[in-house]
């Protein structure tokens, strides 16, 4: 053990002794990225060729968790600034060809392989720590990806549900575009709470903007109607669209039970501004 353990770091002086050497041994494997270098330094404050040393150290000497940690770290860094995937794969590749070709640089020097066993030992060690950085960078890059593109998502959908105050007591929510599985959960949270928090007593919904919902968010939307009424709102329905009140009908559903429905939201604005200078 002690024996493997002064090869490796015999080998990690062999690459810290010839650092020019092997970055000029890089660039040449990686000549796609070589000339985006500096722009991802200026971009991410990333130095490919300082963490391209920092890797092959890592991997030649086995330190599996520091390997895990920078790869984790470098994920993120990539991710966040939407630097290019493809980039990435080929500077690893080439870091392996590099890596490889130092390998063998020393060998000749110090015939450090004693048998082809001891030679299939350390191919299999070195590239499967390389697989093994590339995999868990993939991993972090992609999960900070997902949790972006959803807290983005989470974002739209809270704007998309504009509740307007009109008075201290009425409000108006006019909802547009496609209203899925996810967006009916986003307006339930939003109505109710905005209700107790601006102390609603009349909400105007207006659903002109809404071409048609599938049956089982129509369902939901009656029981969003439900809780604003046990909150002591009163639910007004304007623009219902004849796409969507076809559904209903054929479906035995309506939401005149749950709510007050009218024409348009310009006829009921108009109502209530009349209603309010009397």
């Amino acid at each position: 053990m002690e024996a493997i353990y002064n090869q490796r770091e015999k080998m990690t002086d062999f690459i810290r002794d010839n650092k020019q050497n092997f970055q000029d041994k890089l660039l040449s494997e990686a000549v796609n990225v070589a000339s985006k270098i500096n722009d991802i330094l200026e971009t991410g404050n990333i130095d490919l060729l300082k963490n391209a040393q920092k890797l092959s150290l890592y991997v030649v000497v086995q330190k599996e968790e520091q390997l895990i940690a920078f790869a984790q770290q470098e994920g993120v860094a990539w991710a966040e600034h939407a630097l290019t995937l493809a980039f990435k794969l080929e500077w690893v590749q080439a870091i392996r060809r590099t890596l490889w070709h130092f390998i063998y640089q020393y060998d000749r020097i110090n015939n450090h392989f004693n048998s082809r066993e001891e030679f299939y030992a350390l191919e299999k060690r070195i590239n499967d720590k390389i697989d093994q950085f590339l995999n868990t960078f993939l991993i972090s890059y992609s999960k900070y990806k997902d949790e972006l593109i959803a807290s983005q998502r989470d974002l739209v959908e809270h704007l998309s549900v504009p509740i307007i105050p009109l008075s201290q007591s009425v409000a108006v929510l006019p909802l547009i575009g496609m209203v899925d599985t996810y967006r009916i959960q986003t307006i339930e949270e939003k109505v109710l709470i905005g209700i107790s928090d601006l102390r609603i007593e009349t909400l105007i919904i207006d659903l002109s903007g809404i071409a048609n919902m599938e049956m089982h968010v129509i369902d939901h939307f009656q029981k969003i109607l439900t809780g604003i009424s046990m909150m002591g709102c009163k639910a007004i329905l304007t623009g219902l669209r004849a796409d969507l009140v076809r559904t209903m009908i054929h479906s035995e559903i309506s939401f005149e039970e749950k709510a007050e429905t009218k024409g348009t939201l310009q006829q009921t604005l108009k109502e209530y501004l009349e209603l309010h200078q009397m």
